[in-house]
Parts: C-alpha cells; sequence; structure tokens
C-alpha cells in the first residue's frame, strides 16, 4: 500500500470527524453558532442556555457518538475476521441482541425496586449477554460448514432475543416502559459526562488490546494453518478475539442500546478507502471510520425531523444496509458465498 494513501485516507476521516463533531454541537433544533460554540469551550460569558445545550448535552452526546460508533465499528472487525465471513457483525449475529436482553432485564429489576443500575452492573450485564450469544453462535459454527448459514443462524438468535426483550418491555411497570422504549430503540441522548468517563476508559481498554494484537491478526486472517506455523495459539487467541468483540459491542449496548449495521458497513468502507486488509491500519481506520459514521447518521437523526428524533438505529440501517447488499452482490459475482 502507498504511504501516501495511507496518509491521505486518514487525513479524510479525521477532516470528517471534526466536521461531523461541530456539525452536531451547533446543529439542532436550537442552532448554536460555531463561533458561539467556540466562546463557551474557552470559558467566555454566554447565554446559560447556549452554555447548558452545549457543554452539557451536545458536547457529550457527540463525545459517546464517536466513541461508541468507533467501538461498534472495530467490534464488527473482529468479528469478520474471527469467522472469516465479511457480513458477521454484532447485529446480524445476534450478540448485540442478547446484550440488550440482558441490560432490559436488569433495568426492569432495579427500576422495579426504585433503583437505578451502575454503570458497572449495564456494562457487566450487556457482556454477560453478549459472551452467551456468541457461545451459540460459536456452537452453531462447529455443526454448520456454510458461512451464509451461520448468519442465519445468528439473525435467529437475534429475533429470539429481542422478542423476549420486547416481552419484558411489554410487562414493565407503565413508569418504566419510556425509558426501557426509548433504550431499546437504540439512541445517544441522555448520555451525560459521567457515562462518557466510564465508556471512554472502557473502550480505550479493549481498543489498545486490539491494536497490541495487529501481528497475531494478520496471521490468523491468512488462515488457522499459517498462524500455527508462527507460533500462535489459535484457540486462546479465538478466545480473545471473542472476549474483545463482545466487550466492545457490550459497552455500546449498554449506553446507545442496540445499533444496527455499522460493524458490518464500516470495515468495508475503511478496507474501501485504503485498498488493504492490514490490521495496524485497519483497526485505527475502522475506530476513526465508526466515530464519523455515527456522527454523522447521529445529525441526521436530530435534525431530519426536528423536533422530533428519529432513533440512531433507524439511520444506521438506511445507510448501512445498502452496503452489505453490495458486498454480497460483490461476492456472489466472485462466486465467494458458500
Amino acid at each position: 500500500m502507498k504511504r501516501s494513501r495511507c496518509v491521505c485516507g486518514f487525513m479524510i476521516l479525521v477532516l470528517l470527524l471534526f466536521a461531523f463533531f461541530a456539525a452536531n454541537i451547533c446543529a439542532g433544533s436550537v442552532r448554536v453558532p460555531l463561533r458561539d460554540v467556540l466562546e463557551i469551550l474557552l470559558g467566555k460569558e454566554r447565554e446559560a442556555v447556549f452554555r447548558d445545550i452545549v457543554t452539557e448535552i451536545r458536547f457529550p452526546r457527540a463525545l459517546s457518538a464517536g466513541i461508541l460508533g468507533g467501538a461498534l465499528a472495530l467490534s464488527g472487525y473482529l468479528l469478520q475476521i474471527l469467522f472469516d465471513n465479511p457480513i458477521a457483525g454484532p447485529f446480524t449475529l445476534g450478540i448485540s441482541s442478547g446484550a440488550r436482553l440482558s441490560v432490559a432485564l436488569v433495568m426492569v429489576v432495579f427500576l422495579g425496586n426504585s433503583a437505578e443500575p451502575g454503570f458497572g452492573v449495564m456494562i457487566m450485564a450487556a457482556f454477560a449477554g453478549a459472551m452467551i450469544s456468541m457461545g451459540f453462535v460459536i456452537l452453531m459454527s462447529r455443526f454448520m460448514d456454510s458461512a451464509s448459514m451461520l448468519i442465519v443462524s445468528g439473525v435467529m438468535i437475534g429475533y429470539i432475543c429481542s422478542a423476549i426483550t420486547d416481552l419484558v418491555v411489554a410487562f414493565a411497570d407503565d413508569a418504566d416502559i419510556v425509558n426501557l422504549h426509548n433504550w431499546s430503540k437504540g439512541s445517544f441522548s441522555g448520555i451525560g459526562w459521567s457515562h462518557v468517563a466510564v465508556m471512554f476508559l472502557t473502550v480505550s481498554a479493549a481498543v489498545l488490546a486490539v491494536f497490541f494484537l495487529s501481528k497475531p491478526i494478520g496471521a490468523y486472517g491468512l488462515g488457522e494453518a499459517y498462524a500455527q506455523n508462527l507460533g500462535l495459539d489459535v484457540k486462546k487467541f479465538r478466545i480473545l478475539l471473542v472476549l474483545l468483540s463482545s466487550a466492545l459491542s457490550a459497552c455500546v449496548t449498554a449506553f446507545a442500546g442496540p445499533v444496527s449495521f455499522v460493524g458490518i458497513a464500516v470495515p468495508h468502507m475503511v478496507k474501501y478507502l485504503f485498498r488493504t486488509a492490514r490490521p495496524a491500519v485497519m483497526i485505527p481506520a475502522c475506530f476513526l471510520g465508526g466515530g464519523v459514521f455515527c456522527l454523522g447518521c447521529d445529525l441526521l437523526a436530530r435534525i431530519l425531523f426536528a423536533p422530533r428524533e428519529l432513533s440512531i438505529s433507524t439511520v444506521t440501517a438506511v445507510l448501512g444496509a445498502p452496503v452489505v447488499i453490495l458486498i454480497m452482490a460483490g461476492k456472489k459475482q466472485k462466486g465467494d458465498i458458500r
């Protein structure tokens, strides 16, 4: 890969990230000029309403969209490497739905007892649900040679988990339904600075761990036999990929609910931009690309029908699903779909 293409690719992603970040803070039902935003961030006196909107609502929301979008895209990339499947992702394999179910159960229990679940409890519940769903997917992968059938199995697991979640929401107390309903549709709204701090620490640790595994990921991507010849313990490595991808997707679900198609679409768009599959490039590029994609989708969700707000999954599905269709069409032409 040419160095110039790599530099240009990262420059494009960084510029888009800053542009969408600024647009998310300025745009909305109440428009805040960019000049006022900069003055507020520099600590200059401005109207209290503008200051609260920027510092307490839009800034943490934009940060969470960037962080969680990057986490979701990186989780999808790891799952595509793990299963050697171009349309593997937290949403299609039912992992997000499993995390959603466990978090919904925890929320019902806590809210029913007039208590608020802590961040750690939410993340651990989401991680447990993601691991259970992942366990079923891995179990099925041992009995299915077809990659397409594995995806179908994951989708069925997702539907089962979603149906149970809907039952949980339906039988929740009236006071709890609004919180559960909004969260179950996927949204970055209502996220504060305390949430941002926890998700930043959690996601940063997972991203650093993934980046340090870039060489083993590259070897594994060339085939298990090749990786074993290089001395890689494939079984332990697969377990590590499962844990990291589940932790990343669980963090997203715990704070923002289920967000669809980001984990599938973004890695392929990044690969097309950089024209490389090298993990050392793909890992940071997927994280940046996921942040750009979710910031753009969240902006559309807020402004398309303002003051009414769409769920984030509605927008990511509309923009991400065509990418998946193009992937499947390309694989079909090459004869790669089994």
